[in-house]
């Protein structure tokens, strides 16, 4: 089925103001509609969450712990992984699956629909890509790569 992508667990990173919480920057504002339950479900699939936000400092200390009271733990906050260093020649550009962000094109959909677009009923990860040929990341890229030069013809 071409656009779509089936796999077990991704990676996504989610933004926290107006999507976890409502926006009331600086301030923590109120849990968006779902946000934690479908955060906790989305970790019980076996994805890795990566807090993905504008915050640092103190702000990014009271949104880590804000989530940890609520019983969400990410494995990585504004890096690619827990033991990544970074310094001015870290992009600021993670590497995931999927980004969940309220300033995606059209705003964002809400929880709910979050889920259903990842886990239709409930199932395995199924996530239609509206342009597959946009999506062809580097590891796609690489495999195709080595299918072309060491499949039989």
């Amino acid at each position: 089925m071409q656009g779509f992508i089936h796999d077990k667990s991704k990676i996504i990173a989610i933004d926290f103001d107006g999507t976890v919480v409502e926006h009331k920057y600086p301030e923590i504002g109120k849990e968006m509609l779902f946000a934690f339950s479908t955060l906790k479900a989305l970790q019980q699939k076996g994805h890795k969450l990566i807090l993905w936000t504008i915050r640092t400092g103190k702000l990014l200390d009271e949104a880590v712990a804000y989530c940890k009271q609520n019983g969400v733990e990410f494995y990585a906050v504004n890096k690619n992984y827990p033991e990544e260093i970074l310094d001015e020649s870290t992009s600021r550009k993670l590497n995931v699956d999927i980004f969940i962000d309220d300033r995606n094109v059209g705003g964002f959909v809400g929880w709910s629909e979050v889920w259903q677009m990842l886990h239709p009923e409930s199932g395995d990860f199924l996530h239609t890509l509206k342009n597959p040929e946009a999506h062809n990341n580097y590891k796609t890229q690489k495999e195709s790569l080595l299918k072309k030069l060491f499949s039989k013809k």
